[in-house]
């Protein structure tokens, strides 16, 4: 017989994704969208415009060239730019625990939330959230929390073209809509991670993107 394969914080993933799932499921606002290869969700008019439009000012003020594990800036992968917002922030901790809330877990798994901005040109090429445990960088975020389990994005505005999340896997594409909640599960329902969740930031045509974004550990984030 085959020996079992050994995932990093299978059934942590499993027990969140199961608790998560639940959660979203009883939530008359969350809107599951179809599909067979992940788990999709989204709630509109999270945000109002006016908070909207002062994490815009917030995403400015932070805004550096966005970077990623062992790929540089100058690669083309990721051209937008982003940065940490301010996590003792009255109105960001209040959004932040507004997230927290609709997942249903404790806000101590939580990343610091980030904002990004696309400008005309810039994208995110395919890549999923969660990360390959057989990479040097593994080591690091292991002990920084571990596994990614849910991501959270909010869109912060219209784009008037271009922009869209693309779940190049399923086929989904999810057009930029001011205050739109956008959920989904980095994993499988038995806590292996899902590579159905490869998704890309499209090209902005025209005008600006702007979002924030939460990742959720299995553990505590340090």
């Amino acid at each position: 017989m085959a020996k079992k394969q050994h995932i990093p914080d299978q059934d942590a993933l499993r027990r969140m994704g199961t608790k998560v799932r639940e959660r979203l499921a009883a939530n008359p606002q969350a809107y599951q969208i179809e599909s067979d290869k992940a788990e999709l969700f989204a709630i509109g008019d999270f945000l109002t415009p006016a908070e909207c439009q002062r994490l815009c000012l917030m995403v400015d003020d932070t805004a550096r060239p966005s970077s990623l594990h062992e790929v540089a800036y100058d690669s083309g992968f990721r051209t937008s730019y982003s940065g940490d917002l301010n996590p003792h922030d009255s109105f960001v901790k209040e959004i932040s625990q507004r997230i927290d809330d609709v997942l249903g877990v404790n806000s101590i798994v939580g990343e610091p939330i980030q904002g990004q901005r696309y400008a005309l040109g810039q994208e995110f090429k395919p890549h999923n959230d969660w990360f390959y445990t057989s990479e040097k960088y593994w080591l690091g975020e292991r002990k920084r929390g571990g596994q990614r389990s849910w991501t959270a994005m909010v869109f912060l505005n219209d784009v008037e073209q271009g922009g869209e999340t693309h779940f190049t896997d399923i086929g989904i594409k999810v057009e930029p809509r001011t205050g739109v909640l956008l959920i989904w599960n980095n994993a499988l329902p038995d806590g292996s991670p899902n590579e159905g969740t490869i998704h890309a930031g499209t090209p902005v045509l025209k005008g600006t993107k702007y979002i924030i974004t939460k990742w959720y550990r299995t553990r505590a984030w340090k």
